[in-house]
């Protein structure tokens, strides 16, 4: 049963295809996402670049586009990338047994630990003060009452009584 498709949506197709073949495994992976939406006609792109000869990055970002594929779909995702498994090219073969372990929750990927950022604090176990434990407020010696500050007076306002 196939439909009719319309201009914009061949288009559509079209773009996101050329984004999916892309070298920057960034772009290729947004647009397998978005062709991920497109239901039958996003599947028949992303079967293409995953058995196809395309390079790596397409591959990936194709397996990645299959996976992420939800609702009546994701069966027929499944089937594909088990047909991945089987295919003659090796890369074909890895990239989809990742997926589907991904996919069935049999591969986790762990976030990767980074070390935290030291922002002009002193590396752990030095102090910079051993011999004072506290700070102590000292006092200025000043003839002055308010320290080494004249004595503020505040000039009278024009409209406030005692105005001259």
């Amino acid at each position: 049963m196939e439909r009719e498709r319309d201009p914009a949506t061949i288009e559509k197709l079209k773009l996101l295809r050329q984004k999916l073949m892309s070298d920057n495994i960034s772009y290729a992976r947004v647009a397998a996402f978005q062709l991920s939406w497109l239901q039958e006609d996003g599947m028949a792109v992303l079967q293409e670049a995953l058995f196809g000869n395309y390079p790596q990055t397409a591959k990936k970002a194709a397996a990645y586009g299959i996976r992420s594929m939800r609702g009546r779909m994701k069966k027929v995702a499944v089937e594909i990338l088990e047909k991945g498994i089987a295919h003659q090219d090796k890369l074909t073969r890895e990239v989809s047994k990742t997926s589907l372990g991904l996919l069935r929750g049999e591969i986790v990927i762990k976030a990767p630990k980074r070390k935290p950022k030291n922002r002009g604090k002193r590396p752990q176990g030095q102090k910079a003060h051993s011999s004072r434990s506290k700070r102590q407020i000292r006092s200025v010696p000043s003839s002055e009452p308010n320290g080494n500050l004249k004595t503020y007076r505040p000039k009278p306002h024009p409209n406030r009584r005692g105005y001259q």
